[in-house]
């Protein structure tokens, strides 16, 4: 069984911002699959998905982005998910936007809700899919872009990169990371 998580922060006035991108891609795995959500043991929502035959649970942590390691742990322990079976879905600000980036492992760069996650986990050594969001100009407020809302402009250039990272966790569950990583990076 694989678990696949999208990063974001839970109330309505988050959605379509950059910080909830990890978000929009559980909702393009779930809409794909035909499957809602469902409340789980934890702070988190999940859709539950077969992939060729392969389980996966979806998951949406509900506990805001820089607390995501408590309900990405809860997770694994109710579905005894081992780390090589875990993706991380968030956004990057160090990565232009629309273009994607899969790792086997890494430091947090900057991310809070992966800083957490490692945190949580004590270690690093999981998949991650980082989403790029990178402003084109330098900012003076981080925290303020990253909650900020997508343009139109970028919206035409975010819908492709949500529809590509949901393929690419496709093809993690189905071929494991380094097969995503030779394909997608």
């Amino acid at each position: 069984m694989k678990l696949i998580v999208g990063l974001g922060n839970p109330e309505a006035k988050y959605d379509n911002t950059r910080h909830n991108v990890g978000f929009e891609v559980i909702d393009e795995l779930a809409r794909r699959a035909g499957m809602g959500y469902t409340s789980g043991k934890g702070k988190f929502v999940y859709a539950k998905i077969l992939h060729k035959g392969e389980p996966v649970i979806l998951q949406k942590p509900l506990t805001y982005m820089n607390l995501s390691g408590s309900a990405v742990v809860a997770a694994m322990h109710f579905w005894k998910i081992e780390r090589e079976d875990l993706l991380v879905v968030c956004d990057d600000l160090n990565i232009p936007l629309g273009k994607i980036r899969l790792r086997a492992k890494g430091s947090a760069g900057g991310q809070n809700g992966l800083k957490h996650i490692i945190q949580c986990l004590g270690r690093d050594d999981f998949a991650r899919l980082r989403l790029g969001i990178a402003p084109e100009h330098p900012l003076s407020s981080y925290s303020s872009f990253v909650l900020g809302k997508f343009t139109e402009k970028e919206r035409q250039v975010v819908d492709p990169m949500v529809e590509n990272a949901a393929s690419a966790a496709l093809t993690f569950v189905e071929d494991g990371i380094e097969r995503a990583m030779n394909r997608f990076n």
